[in-house]
């Protein structure tokens, strides 16, 4: 039996509808909004999975060509792996979802996201949370929900909820809020130097719409009437849990402080062993759940000396950073290197700038653009010790990279400022905590180095939370154990002026507001203590680029004209590059940007593409070469792909007999324009150069009767009878350059042409 249920919420309506579709999933339901389409399936198995210490749930994300009327592009029709907005969505729907499932729940849960449907004024990722909640609601999954997920934008002080994607693009902030009714769950978000105070107020409006999906899903899930499935949960036994806390508890904390991870961690599985083979005679063959006790036993006992005693493992304060090194030109040849190190965490970023057309291709249902700034992130097993088999990059490493990279592109200089595409490569070559937030730290640094006028050095901290016995605290500088032991992993990034990315993950039910305010605040006081370490290492970007990164120069042409420069099949643009060895990216807006090894190729580059484009004027005098004869004369190239004619009468004095009594085809030769007809048809003569040009004495023929020599130069290239002509014709010579040179000049260290195209 179908049931729905529909609300307007925050402007637009939202229907949630189940029993029609996939009823054979433990939960599915479509959302509508406007012509957007999402299913979401949520599916438990039958049995617990045995011998885990971790719930099962996996969240994916799927896109479909159709839902936008699109065939895939490339060879694959099919599809691949996923775009790198597919995991990051999968993850969003994750992070909110897995904190409100039972504790020791070991069954495989598996939530799909489909949108079918997708209009242009709907984001789908929100909706797809959305939906998945109301899936999870309606199941029969046993599930603490739900939740409500909201975007967030702001234009000219007002927050707009869940906005086009105009009005995003437009915004100084893109915020994603998700939570239950009582608090917030998660936050992904990237802003324009917002700060702390405004973010509040946008995470504060997000809440009041959640609280209004919320009931919908509730509405929804009272019509259905769905019953929770009785499972079994795998909880540690408090017996043992008391006995290893009242007998080892000093022991324990004892070993877990220590400064130094390797040690800490080598110690504290001596000791977990220890306790393993001392509770085995008191409980008999659970030696397993001894073990998970002994986990169980270690995390308590830091919660206990954080919380009540004030003192983290390694020795620091709540609100300590650990020692702090920057570095910037470790690598020579690289165009840019950073390499920030915070206590033991370590990350090299090396960047490398291209072509605006090296970008990355975006190609997804909401979007089909070129993305200029790339950030990758690599986590190498040998990073925290460990051997393991090198793959490609997973959903960890992928929101990692997109979290600093997001947290660099509000201060990145204008691609007209700047025409390159960078991309940067961050190393983790050790990692103890907040391996993300270093990379951030790392970028800057490269950025800074390669002379990439960024306006605001960006930096980067990862806070934590602890909380035992209706207190808590919040940490500063979260390193591996702490993260992986406490309530809550808030990264912060932003410059002095204010935030430009932040992500909030939550393993508890909620975070409250008291708690975000204390968090932002420390978060900021950490922040500006990273940017006085950076400037100490570099205080502002170099004044000029690597020697080993390409030069580029932007020219700008009338865009009508751009067919010309790339030619028949390519030809022409083809040709420029192997004679000048430059790269060309031609954009619709008529900008060329050309990239070469050498300023010397841009330059031949940018002159032959001038010249191609450039107004033949009578008068002019141009170096060209001989490309055929016929019987009236030679066809020479005075511009790329542009030839003249040179009339026999106009070869030589006295006139030749034959054309190739004078000239060869290959030679050069320099002529001066006499002559464009009215149908662009160009006549040059190669006599009296050096006498000063007088367009009077250009005899004009009768195009009327032309005789044989129509046939001799064909088609369109007909001239008529220049045998009458005056061989007389003549001038000084001319100033113009054989191709036109554009004049290059040096702005904030990027080459510019510093002229632009007769129109």
């Amino acid at each position: 039996m179908t049931q729905s249920v529909t609300r307007e919420i925050a402007g637009k309506t939202i229907r949630l509808e189940t029993g029609r579709v996939a009823r054979q999933a433990g939960g599915a339901v479509w959302l509508y909004c406007g012509d957007t389409v999402v299913q979401a399936t949520a599916t438990m198995s039958r049995e617990a999975r045995l011998g885990i210490d971790f719930f099962p749930l996996t969240c994916d994300y799927e896109e479909r060509k159709y839902a936008v009327g699109k065939i895939p592009g490339g060879y694959v029709k099919r599809g691949g792996r996923p775009a790198e907005k597919s995991v990051l969505t999968s993850r969003l729907i994750d992070r909110p979802l897995r904190p409100l499932f039972p504790d020791g729940m070991r069954n495989d849960v598996q939530v799909i996201a489909m949108p079918l449907s997708a209009d242009a004024d709907q984001r789908t990722d929100v909706l797809a949370m959305l939906a998945a909640s109301a899936a999870l609601t309606v199941s029969n999954i046993p599930f603490m929900g739900p939740i409500g997920a909201v975007r967030v934008a702001r234009t000219d002080g007002q927050f707009i909820i869940n906005p086009s994607f105009a009005e995003t693009e437009e915004s100084d902030l893109d915020l994603i809020v998700a939570g239950t009714r009582d608090a917030v769950l998660m936050i992904e978000a990237g802003a324009k130097f917002i700060s702390e105070a405004t973010l509040m107020e946008a995470i504060d409006a997000a809440h009041k719409v959640i609280c209004e999906q919320c009931d919908l899903q509730d509405e929804l899930a009272q019509l259905v009437n769905a019953q929770k499935a009785e499972i079994q949960l795998h909880l540690p036994d408090p017996e043992i849990l008391d006995a290893i806390q009242t007998q080892m508890g000093e022991e324990i904390r004892a070993t877990i402080q220590n400064p130094d991870k390797a040690a800490r961690e080598s110690a504290i599985d001596d000791l977990k062993r220890e306790i393993v083979e001392r509770f085995t005679p008191q409980f008999p063959d659970r030696a397993g759940d001894i073990a998970e006790c002994a986990e169980k036993a270690v995390k308590k006992q830091i919660r206990h000396i954080i919380v009540h005693e004030n003192v983290r493992p390694d020795g620091r304060k709540p609100d300590e950073i650990r020692p702090i090194t920057c570095e910037v030109g470790v690598l020579p040849r690289v165009h840019g290197t950073g390499l920030f190190t915070r206590g033991q965490t370590q990350v090299l970023t090396a960047l490398t700038l291209g072509t605006v057309g090296e970008g990355e291709l975006v190609d997804n249902l909401e979007e089909e653009v070129k993305k200029r700034y790339m950030h990758y992130y690599n986590f190498p097993p040998y990073s925290v010790g460990e051997v393991r088999p090198l793959r490609s990059a997973g959903r960890r490493e992928i929101g990692h990279g997109a979290l600093a990279e997001r947290a660099l592109v509000p201060v990145l200089p204008a691609v007209d400022a700047f025409p390159y595409s960078l991309l940067l490569q961050s190393e983790v070559l050790e990692s103890n905590g907040s391996t993300s937030m270093a990379s951030v730290c790392g970028s800057t640094l490269a950025l800074m180095d390669a002379g990439v006028k960024i306006s605001a050095p960006v930096a980067g901290i990862a806070m934590g939370l602890m909380t035992l016995d209706g207190q808590y605290k919040v940490l500063t500088d979260i390193q591996g154990m702490e993260d992986f032991s406490g309530d809550m992993d808030f990264k912060v990034a932003g410059t002095d002026e204010g935030i430009t990315a932040i992500q909030l993950d939550c393993k508890i039910r909620g975070l409250p507001r008291e708690v975000m305010v204390a968090a932002l605040d420390q978060a900021k006081a950490g922040r500006l203590h990273i940017l006085g370490k950076i400037n100490e290492a570099l205080n502002a970007p170099r004044e000029g680029l690597s020697q080993y990164a390409p030069a580029v120069i932007t020219i700008e042409i009338n865009p009508e004209r751009i067919g010309e420069v790339i030619g028949p099949g390519g030809k022409m643009i083809k040709k420029i590059t192997a004679e000048t060895g430059a790269q060309i990216d031609i954009q619709q807006d008529g900008k060329i940007y050309i990239s070469s090894a050498t300023q010397e190729g841009g330059q031949k580059a940018a002159g032959i593409i001038m010249g191609m484009v450039s107004e033949i004027l009578p008068g002019t005098i141009y170096t060209g070469t001989v490309t055929r004869l016929m019987g009236i004369g030679a066809f020479v190239e005075i511009l790329p792909g542009k030839e003249g004619l040179v009339h026999t009468s106009n070869l030589a004095s006295p006139a030749p007999r034959r054309p190739d009594d004078v000239v060869k085809v290959g030679s050069e030769l320099q002529v001066r324009v006499i002559e464009v007809d009215g149908q662009g048809r160009v006549n040059l003569s190669a006599i009296n150069l050096d006498q000063p040009f007088d367009p009077s004495t250009v005899r004009h023929e009768d195009r009327g009767g032309r005789g044989g020599r129509d046939r001799d130069r064909g088609g369109d290239r007909d001239r008529g009878d220049r045998g009458d002509r005056d061989r007389s014709r003549g001038g000084a010579p001319q100033a113009a350059p054989s191709r036109p040179e554009p004049e290059i000049e040096e702005e904030e260290g990027v080459p510019r042409a510093r002229f632009r195209p007769r129109r």
